[in-house]
């Protein structure tokens, strides 16, 4: 049995999905196995993912979806095979750093006491790095209330056994977008605690095809999913405000132009590396 579990749900990500996998491929840690469920592509995807197993039959699985089902139940189906002591995130259209998973399970070896690690992520479109994110070093359920997501989802790494106690992703549709938030939620209200590396060990595409995928309807579904985590922690009536002003700002997001949204994006970024 592998080390690490990395699991991937794929979906009309052809062009990009090369550059995934040979991040994996060429990281400094070898103990892997890489999980790709390919959620009904229109595109090539799958093709390309089959001819990535043909080659790397030992390390690479390949599922595949009947039909468009979501990112958490594709990723439930990756869960379900997943061996490792941890699993690790990844997209098919970003890129994880060489060092990426040996430094996360190296961490999470050092300490028991930690069921998550992340890091944070640097953002990159066709012109290259334009920015990273910034984390909280050690998050509490207050720190839910004004900064969630407290983890970047996709450059993560958890037990297996934290996953499989929660019952993985939940399977809810109004949970799209935002299920990696519903599942801080319920690791969180189960004892478990998580840590943000401060080394960014990942890169997330953030260009126009990203923008172009943040609706009106997934931002309802932060609502939904809030309001869902508020009552899972128990928080009293009067913190289920900041639900409102979330959701206010997730849809002043919504129908903004897509060049305004993507200059005021950066420009956020810019504030929190000066802080």
């Amino acid at each position: 049995m592998p080390k690490i579990s990395i699991i991937m749900g794929i979906y009309n990500c052809a062009e990009t999905l090369p550059e995934a996998i040979d991040s994996v491929l060429t990281q400094t840690f070898s103990d892997w196995q890489l999980i790709l469920c390919d959620d009904g592509s229109k595109d090539n995807t799958y093709g390309i993912a089959k001819e990535y197993q043909g080659r790397f039959p030992e390390k690479i699985l390949l599922l595949q979806n009947e039909q468009n089902m979501g990112l958490n139940h594709t990723l439930n189906r990756c869960l379900q095979v997943a061996s490792g002591e941890y699993v690790a995130r990844m997209d098919g259209d970003d890129i994880s750093l060489p060092t990426r998973l040996e430094k996360e399970a190296a961490f999470l070896d050092a300490h028991p006491e930690y069921a998550i690690v992340s890091t944070p992520m640097i953002f990159f479109d066709e012109h290259g790095d334009w920015g990273r994110s910034y984390a909280i070093e050690e998050p509490t359920k207050r720190d839910f209330i004004k900064h969630s997501p407290v983890h970047c989802h996709a450059p993560c790494m958890i037990r297996r056994e934290a996953y499989l106690a929660v019952g993985g992703y939940t399977e809810d549709r109004r949970m799209l977008r935002f299920e990696d938030v519903n599942l801080w939620y319920k690791l969180y209200a189960k004892g478990y605690a998580g840590y943000n590396l401060d080394e960014p060990l990942y890169k997330m595409r953030d260009d126009h095809a990203a923008a172009s995928r943040r609706s009106l309807k997934s931002r309802m579904n932060a609502a939904h999913v809030m309001r869902d985590g508020f009552s899972l922690f128990h928080f009293p009536r009067y913190l289920y405000g900041y639900i409102y002003i979330d959701l206010a700002k997730h849809f002043v997001k919504s129908i903004m132009p897509e060049k305004l949204y993507v200059l005021l994006h950066k420009r956020s970024m810019e504030r929190k590396k000066q802080r």
